[in-house]
C-alpha cells in the first residue's frame, strides 16, 4: 500500500493518524481531493466511522481509514459523546464547550469520563474492518494545557495527574483512545 486517504477534515485527527501509520505510506487528506464531509447520521461511534469510510471511498480508488471519536462524561449521561465536535460547534468553539462542561460539573462529585475512538479501514474492493479503543479518566476542574486538540485540556487519563492538553504530543499519542484503536487495527491489517 503506497497511499491512503485519511477520512477526516479535523487537522488534529489527521496529524495523529498520520503519525501512527507507516512512514512509507503517503497520507492523503480529503481537502486535497476536494471532498466535503459526510453527514454523521450514525447512532454510535462505530456506525459513524463505518459511514465515513464508505463515503470517502466513493470518491477515490485509495484505501481509506476513518475515525469517529468523542468524550463521554458519566455525570452528563454520556454526553457530548458522538456529538462531541457538533457540541463544540454549537457552543462556538471547543474552548466554550469545555467551559460549559466545567460549569455543568461544578457541583458533581463524579467526574469520570471516557474518550472513545472507532477506526474503520476500507479496502478499495469493499472489505472493511472496524475497531474501537477507549481510555478512561476524569474531567479536570480547570482547562489545563494548550497542547493537543478538542477536549484534551480537560481530560486527565486514569493514573495520570495532568491533562492530555499538558502532555507532549508523543506522550499523549501513545496513551490515547486513537492509539488503542490503531493497535487493534494494525493486528488485523499488517500493512498499516
Amino acid at each position: 500500500m503506497k497511499k491512503i486517504l485519511i477520512g477526516t477534515h479535523n487537522k488534529g485527527k489527521f496529524k495523529e493518524i498520520s503519525y501512527l501509520l507507516s512512514k512509507k505510506i503517503v497520507k492523503i487528506s480529503p481537502n486535497k481531493l476536494n471532498i466535503a464531509s459526510p453527514k454523521e447520521t450514525g447512532k454510535t461511534f462505530t456506525a459513524n466511522s463505518k459511514l465515513k469510510a464508505m463515503y470517502f471511498s466513493k470518491f477515490s480508488k485509495l484505501p481509506v481509514i476513518s475515525d469517529d471519536s468523542g468524550l463521554c462524561i458519566k455525570a452528563l449521561g454520556g454526553k457530548p459523546g458522538i456529538h462531541s465536535a457538533r457540541w463544540a460547534k454549537k457552543c462556538g468553539s471547543f474552548s466554550k464547550a469545555m467551559k460549559l462542561i466545567l460549569k455543568k460539573l461544578k457541583n458533581k462529585k463524579n467526574r469520570t469520563a471516557v474518550f472513545v475512538c472507532s477506526l474503520s479501514f476500507k479496502y478499495p474492493d469493499g472489505k472493511m474492518t472496524t475497531v474501537k479503543g477507549e481510555v478512561n479518566g476524569k474531567i479536570s476542574h480547570k482547562i489545563l494545557g494548550s497542547k493537543g486538540f478538542g477536549y484534551d485540556p480537560i481530560f486527565i487519563p486514569y493514573q495520570k495527574s495532568i491533562t492530555f492538553g499538558q502532555m507532549s504530543h508523543l506522550k499523549k499519542i501513545l496513551l490515547d483512545h486513537r492509539y488503542k484503536a490503531f493497535i487493534k487495527l494494525k493486528k488485523r491489517i499488517k500493512i498499516l
